[in-house]
């Protein structure tokens, strides 16, 4: 508006916004940053002609048998185990004179029972961390879907819940009323596994076996419950005080009642029926292992997070109620970009310990994290740093800078990690396509970071080679040109990643404030255009809407005039709603014709199946294959 008000009266004529309108066009052309041909699609989608219906139903399913072996592979191999050990105990029992007693109960019971121990010790593994961190860079990565741990975990979880059913359900239901029902000349049969006197059913229950069955299923039943989605995420709206047992808190500290679980299910096998002999009581064998390494890796996070001490350096609290730390990086620490880390704070909770992606990049001589307001924890962890964080002034976010006199009045923090994710893979592509929904955008960040301080560096290391090999001609003449000692320049070091595509989609104007700085720098210091980064605000209608079309002339007014977008605060430019993400998967599939392009992704599960699909579309049709992580917390 400034450019058309010359005379500073406050106001323009009618004449000069018709001549803002008429030049409406120009500045919509100027934010179609996803524009893209028809010729350069129909040059790189190809088998858009029909196939018949067994070719493209063939073609599926080499595609996803492509896409997902490593799942495949590892889910038949477990399933594989889990029926052998099931026809194993099943016809082993069928054998025994207790089975002209209770029948096929007792066989599917005992069957279910060894399923039991197995995937009771097998759910441990997929959340030993440090083990799968390190598992995950050895070659058993290229075999191994490590990114699939949680989902691995809690597949396993549903296993046991029919295994429970199963074992517990034949056992109450039907196995203890054939025992008790038997005629005299069966009961003779067990009569060295339960004694002369014919046991009740009361007697059956309020035993060993009994009572340690009961308060297992008693303790996984809450457990498993309240680690459902509904339950962990505060999707069930409880009245008070029952609202308590929603949230992360209870999921927390509830499934520490596995502790319990465990000890019980020890002291399950060791008083079994029908088994006396001590090493056929395998149920401690196949716990052993499990739990020894399981523990190691809680005694570790102890031990590692007294070691990794760390002094915070800056706290800001942004809109949206975002908390950023930033805080000394421990020296023995190592990470790379798109790992995360463990935090946990005393004054809130001396057991808590909550993943938070790492936004600082490896190169970076501290660590920071930006935490979202989503729990109780966080809750609690924000309300903790407001009260030491400088008020907002000129409505910008509060910030504290710790000193000599304030540091002393932050809370203590506490470290473990750090721990792999799928984002850590960025390097193996050339193309990146990253998509991060609100505070989602964090891995993604420290990925931006490491990749703009390579950028720096070759373009350091490029002046010193330009600088060293124009010093060399003028100083040796040419009389070096025929010394064979003479060792060359040597040449800069090429960047793996020729492309990145950031796309920030958030619902907020303020959420743009968390990484303001890292925005401006790569605006200025990427002068190659390795990195393209994409905003978008999705509280605003989208761009050609006549309901956006003067926030969007204005916003191009103020960028062509001061280089700088007026809804971010930064030197990349804001587009309106929700990206077409077919679009874009359209460009740079047109764009980088032949190539292996990484789609990370961190946000909403909505939105990852709708790009899953999306590749998997995009890679049946054209040349460029689009291969899709997500990540998991």
């Amino acid at each position: 508006m400034e450019e058309l008000d010359h005379e500073r009266f406050g106001y323009i004529e009618l004449w000069q916004l018709e001549t803002l309108l008429l030049q409406k066009d120009t500045y919509q052309s100027y934010s179609q940053a996803l524009s893209y041909t028809s010729q350069a699609l129909s040059q790189n989608l190809q088998g858009l002609t029909k196939k018949s219906r067994v070719r493209r139903m063939i073609k599926k399913l080499l595609y996803y048998l492509e896409e997902n072996w490593k799942r495949l592979w590892v889910v038949s191999l477990w399933i594989m185990i889990m029926t052998g050990l099931f026809t194993w105990k099943f016809f082993q029992y069928k054998q025994k004179n207790s089975f002209q007693v209770m029948g096929y109960c007792l066989l599917t019971a005992k069957g279910a029972a060894e399923t039991l121990k197995f995937n009771m010790a097998l759910i441990l593994l997929p959340v030993c961390r440090n083990t799968i961190t390190w598992l995950r860079s050895t070659k058993l990565g290229l075999f191994l879907p490590f990114d699939d741990n949680i989902n691995f975990h809690e597949t396993i979880a549903a296993a046991i819940t029919i295994g429970v059913i199963l074992h517990a359900g034949n056992h109450l239901a039907c196995h203890f009323p054939m025992l008790i029902k038997s005629s005299s000349d069966h009961y003779d049969l067990l009569i060295n596994d339960f004694g002369s006197h014919k046991p009740t059913y009361l007697d059956l229950v309020k035993g060993v076996e009994g009572v340690t069955g009961i308060l297992m299923v008693i303790c996984m039943a809450i457990a498993f419950i309240l680690a459902t989605r509904w339950f962990r995420r505060n999707l069930i709206k409880l009245p008070k005080p029952f609202d308590r047992i929603t949230g992360f808190n209870a999921f927390w500290y509830s499934h520490h009642l596995f502790i319990v679980v465990y000890i019980l299910l020890v002291i399950h096998g060791v008083f079994l029926y029908l088994v006396h002999i001590w090493y056929r009581k395998t149920t401690w064998m196949y716990l052993a292992v499990p739990i020894l390494l399981y523990a190691g890796e809680r005694t570790l996070r102890f031990f590692r997070s007294g070691f990794y001490t760390v002094r915070l350096s800056k706290v800001a609290i942004y809109p949206g109620g975002v908390l950023a730390l930033l805080m000394s990086k421990p020296p023995q620490i190592r990470y790379k970009s798109g790992q995360y880390m463990f935090v946990q704070c005393p004054a809130v909770s001396p057991f808590e310990w909550h993943p938070f992606s790492i936004t600082s990049a490896p190169g970076d001589d501290y660590l920071s994290v930006h935490i979202r307001q989503l729990g109780d924890w966080t809750q609690e962890l924000k309300r903790l740093f407001s009260e030491v964080c400088e008020p907002p002034v000129s409505g910008k976010s509060g910030l504290l800078r710790a000193d000599d006199i304030t540091k002393k009045g932050l809370p203590k923090l506490l470290i473990d990690g750090p721990y792999g994710a799928p984002a850590q893979d960025y390097w193996k592509y050339d193309v990146l396509l990253l998509v991060g929904l609100g505070i989602g955008a964090t891995p993604f960040i420290s990925i931006l970071k490491d990749l703009l301080h390579n950028i720096v560096k070759m373009e350091e290391q490029a002046d010193l080679v330009s600088d060293s090999s124009r010093t060399s001609e003028l100083s040796s003449g040419s009389n070096d040109s025929g010394n064979p000692n003479r060792v060359p320049p040597k040449r800069k070091k090429t960047l793996q990643t020729t492309n990145a595509y950031f796309y920030w989609v958030t619902r907020e104007q303020g959420s743009f404030d968390w990484f303001k700085g890292v925005m401006n720098e790569v605006a200025e210091l990427d002068q190659r255009g390795v990195i393209e980064m994409h905003n978008y605000l999705t509280s605003v209608y989208e761009e050609g809407d006549a309901r956006s079309a003067l926030i969007t002339m204005v916003q191009a007014l103020n960028q062509a005039k001061n280089g700088v977008d007026i809804v971010s605060g930064t030197r990349v430019r804001t587009h309106f709603a929700r990206p077409k993400w077919k679009n874009v998967l359209s460009k740079l599939s047109s764009k980088h014709c032949n190539a292996r392009i990484g789609v990370f992704y961190c946000g909403a599960p909505v939105l990852a199946k709708q790009l899953s699909k999306l590749c998997y579309e995009f890679n049946q049709k054209g040349s460029t294959k689009f291969e899709f992580h997500k990540e998991h917390f």
